[in-house]
């Protein structure tokens, strides 16, 4: 059931979640159920989203799953990482036996991960991400887990970068939306410089900068200070540098 429904519950999770990491949320956890039902083993997955500028967006269904993943960035080693570099699926049998990436191999065995599955879901200019799999069981991710854990990246990684280009279109919209109320609380400060001092347009914006340089503020909140005050009454409209 969970196969025949896979697309409609990926489609479900971009649908249902605007915030970026509630999805990457419950795409780890949908990934743990899809590949314990494949292994027969217990699983849990993290999910990471690295892009140019942002935070590090990162979701696991495990706390040692999600320290395992930040562990990578502070080693600057691991399956995930490797994964993302090479946009190549990384398979770990056994966390005690394999002589790759030592630090990160030996926090995953001490914290009870035995076997891992990497696989690269986006590898854009702007973004990367990558989902891995994690089991308490040695050698859990056989030919037939890995082959099926990869399909399953490959339909889940249209919906994450989907979701992705999503958060980005929010995040210029945001943008936006606060560069027009920054715009307008300018023009709205420099009209009431220009009531009170009776001074030009250019003379009353020169008088906001002059203070934003001063007090080492941006202008947006020097002219949010000025409304401020002049709706606070007659009395508390003075403004000087």
């Amino acid at each position: 059931m969970l196969k025949t429904r896979l697309s409609e519950h990926l489609q479900d999770l971009l649908l249902d979640n605007e915030v970026l990491e509630d999805f990457l949320r419950q795409l780890s956890d949908l990934a743990a159920d899809f590949a314990a039902a494949e292994t027969g083993r217990p699983v849990v997955c993290s999910v990471r989203v690295a892009r140019k500028r942002r935070p590090l967006a990162l979701a696991a269904g495990d706390p040692d799953a999600g320290a395992l993943d930040r562990l990578q960035d502070d080693v600057g080693e691991g399956p995930g990482l490797e994964a993302q570099q090479t946009g190549m699926p990384v398979l770990v049998p056994d966390t005690t036996m394999d002589p790759r990436w030592r630090r990160y191999q030996r926090a995953a065995a001490q914290r009870g991960s035995r076997s891992i599955f990497a696989v690269s879901l986006i590898d854009d200019p702007d973004a990367a991400a990558t989902l891995t799999f994690l089991s308490t069981s040695p050698e859990a991710f056989d030919d037939g887990a890995v082959g099926a854990c990869g399909a399953f990246a490959v339909r889940a990684a249209k919906v994450t970068k989907l979701a992705v280009r999503f958060e980005a279109a929010r995040g210029v919209n945001r943008d936006l939306l606060m560069a027009m109320r920054s715009r307008t609380d300018i023009n709205l400060a420099t009209g009431i410089l220009m009531a009170q001092s009776r001074c030009s347009q250019s003379e009353a914006f020169s008088m906001l900068s002059k203070v934003s340089n001063t007090r080492n503020v941006k202008l947006r909140i020097v002219a949010g200070e000025i409304l401020r005050r002049f709706d606070g009454g007659p009395e508390a409209t003075a403004f000087s540098a």
